[in-house]
């Protein structure tokens, strides 16, 4: 299968984000009882949970990425990581502000003391923190300034992941099933590339002859994570 041309990766980074901005929209017409069943008797713990799952969901999702231009040999899949990558930590931010804004009213204090004395809280705040790096040198530019050291910085997505699973985890307390699926996939994403690493040291193709300094050749050259 041959890689599409621009116009068609253009076209389709504009259905993804389409796409990703989907679960934002639906959360909003049941919040405003446009749509749907509404948010049950807790409306605030089901906001709190759409958007940290969301954020989980697409931080799983860009991880798969890499594995799956690999096994099937579409290396232009690695261009949509970035987009995916930026919604997962814009659905973690926004678990964060609804958790601070809805949940505890902005006071700080009860903030700072859950973060510190809540050990699942901990957790999802430490994940987030460690996104906002990743987020904020996700551009191109930063890309050639940070040069190697731009790879090194966004390995830091695999324990932000682990820490994600983690309060997932922790914050169920009783029904572990879903938590365990997310680590599950967690897990295979991790094993994936601990066992490529093992293999002998493959060359991967590259798309044709790219100019370095483009978009394209950016993009390839940042493919690891």
């Amino acid at each position: 299968m041959r890689a599409p041309n621009r116009q068609t990766v253009r076209t389709l980074k504009i259905l993804v984000f389409l796409a990703c901005l989907l679960p934002l929209a639906i959360l909003m017409m049941e919040t405003f009882n446009i749509a749907g069943r509404g948010l049950g008797a807790n409306p605030i713990e089901e906001i709190l949970h759409r958007f940290g799952k969301w954020g989980l969901n697409f931080l799983l999702i860009t991880l798969a990425v890499t594995p799956l231009r690999r096994i099937s040999g579409q290396h232009w899949l690695v261009r949509f990581r970035r987009l995916l990558g930026l919604f997962a930590l814009f659905y973690a931010s926004m678990h964060l502000l609804s958790y601070a804004i809805l949940d505890q009213q902005l006071d700080l204090a009860a903030v700072t003391e859950d973060i510190l004395e809540r050990p699942y809280i901990t957790l999802g705040m430490t994940a987030i923190v460690l996104l906002i790096p990743l987020g904020l040198t996700s551009t191109n530019a930063m890309m050639r300034r940070l040069g190697r050291r731009w790879q090194q910085l966004h390995y830091l997505i695999y324990p932000a992941a682990m820490l994600g699973v983690w309060h997932f985890y922790w914050q169920v307390k009783q029904d572990v099933r879903e938590p365990f699926i997310y680590a599950t996939i967690l897990a295979v994403l991790l094993g994936y590339r601990i066992w490529v690493r093992k293999r002998k040291p493959q060359r991967i193709p590259a798309i044709g002859t790219r100019t370095p300094g483009t978009k394209e050749h950016l993009a390839m050259k940042g493919a690891t994570p």
